[in-house]
């Protein structure tokens, strides 16, 4: 039988520990407010800061604790720091020689919004239709162990804002943050959105691993001749067969082809495009710098570096559904731009505890407490993060008695070295 009290204290703790460390360097009521944000965020399974203000289970009213929420979600300007504090972190779970870094973005509907700083009109990904609201782009990283997604990156934009340039440039912005923070061997692996020039450029001067799904209008130099990729491929079919496992565990049987090309708009650079065939009545065209002596275990890699793409979606899936991340219910840009990322930071340490805490009593309990009626299957985000709800919300008291208290300084005051009264300032 799970005592409850306990495991709740040691998730406390542990979520505690965790915030200590990604708040590091930020001033005291910084630091204060990302402790409650995080707990109530997973607590109350939602961005509303009403629901966050409950979790915290403070003893005064509850519209004193939301208009203060608001009021440091507004103004909250240690997004640098807590940042290079959590990839940090992040970094101890991954081999940064070899780990997978996915990128691609989502958006975050608002149809029914009028008033929100800033709306502007975006493709609904859930619908396929118009609608208004933002863009996000994103990035994760794989664990090393199960691989989970980490996430490293998140930005919410507009095309309304001052200062938007456009959403290729949101894209660079990120790609230029994970190269200033991950190994350039590292192996970025992102969809045909990003099938353009400017992101080839921007990897191929930096020397970093990429694996691209090409578009099929696209044209690549092969045999010295200028063909598009499709007839390319159409030339080869099949050398190697491999069996893959989609995202629903059914075994796949393909055929794959490794093909030396060159680009149109960098002639100079050797690359090779892998044409996977059994995915659909079409080839699926990976572009990649990868180089290996064996070409079938290069199409191997190459196909299974970039069907790991399917983790960012599970976690987009997950931040949208679970913590209702369309139905945010606050007003400026800059507090939409922070509940983001807290909500990431929140997936985050879900992700790192799956992690670090594997195979200890700790996880095996919160397993049992998800109450799952089938097995926990390998994106285990939901079921850890319905048990940290569960126990959470079983509890009479929130985080505050695990907020470090105000260390009070050894130096002595003038008036307590003289042992005189303060007068108060006053002059007579």
């Amino acid at each position: 039988m799970i005592n409850y009290n306990r495991l709740g204290y040691e998730i406390k703790r542990d979520l505690a520990n965790f915030s200590s460390k990604v708040s590091k360097g930020l001033k005291r009521p910084q630091e204060k407010f990302l402790l409650q944000m995080l707990y109530g965020i997973l607590e109350g399974n939602k961005l509303h800061l009403s629901e966050i203000g409950r979790s915290l289970k403070e003893n005064i009213s509850l519209k004193k604790t939301i208009d203060r929420l608001s009021r440091n979600l507004n103004s909250f300007k240690g997004r640098e720091a807590v940042m290079d504090n959590y990839i940090a972190f992040v970094k101890q779970n991954i081999k940064e020689d070899y780990a997978v870094i996915i990128v691609d973005g989502s958006d975050i509907a608002k149809p029914a919004a009028e008033k929100m700083e800033a709306l502007s009109d975006i493709r609904d990904g859930s619908t396929g239709e118009m609608a208004r609201g933002y863009l996000t782009v994103e990035a994760a990283v794989l664990s090393k162990e199960g691989k989970m997604p980490l996430p490293v990156y998140e930005r919410v934009f507009s095309a309304k804002e001052a200062g938007f340039i456009s959403e290729t440039h949101e894209n660079l912005c990120c790609l230029g943050f994970l190269s200033e923070n991950f190994s350039r061997k590292c192996v970025r692996a992102l969809d045909r959105g990003y099938d353009a020039n400017d992101y080839f450029r921007h990897f191929l001067k930096r020397g970093e691993r990429f694996v691209i799904r090409v578009k099929k209008n696209r044209s690549v130099i092969h045999n010295g001749r200028t063909c598009n990729i499709m007839d390319v491929a159409g030339k080869y079919k099949g050398n190697y067969r491999m069996d893959f496992e989609d995202r629903h565990g059914k075994k796949v049987a393909c055929k794959m082809s490794c093909i030396p090309v060159r680009l149109c708009g960098f002639p100079e650079k050797e690359l090779v495009l892998v044409a996977v065939y059994g995915f659909g009545a079409e080839p699926m065209l990976l572009l990649s710098n990868l180089r290996m002596q064996e070409k079938k275990q290069l199409c191997h890699i190459v196909a299974k570096v970039y069907l790991m793409r399917w983790r960012i979606e599970e976690y987009f899936r997950f931040k949208k559904q679970q913590f209702e991340l369309e139905d945010l219910r606050v007003m400026s840009l800059q507090s939409i731009r922070n509940m983001n990322l807290m909500a990431m930071l929140a997936v985050g340490y879900i992700g790192i505890t799956s992690v670090v805490k594997k195979n200890t009593i700790f996880l095996t309990e919160l397993k049992e407490c998800s109450k799952r009626i089938y097995e926990i299957p390998k994106f285990i985000f939901y079921a850890l993060d319905y048990a940290i709800e569960r126990v959470l919300s079983k509890g009479y008291t929130g985080i505050g008695s695990y907020i470090p208290p105000k260390v009070k300084s050894q130096q002595m005051t003038l008036f307590e070295y003289f042992s005189l009264a303060d007068s108060g300032g006053g002059t007579s």
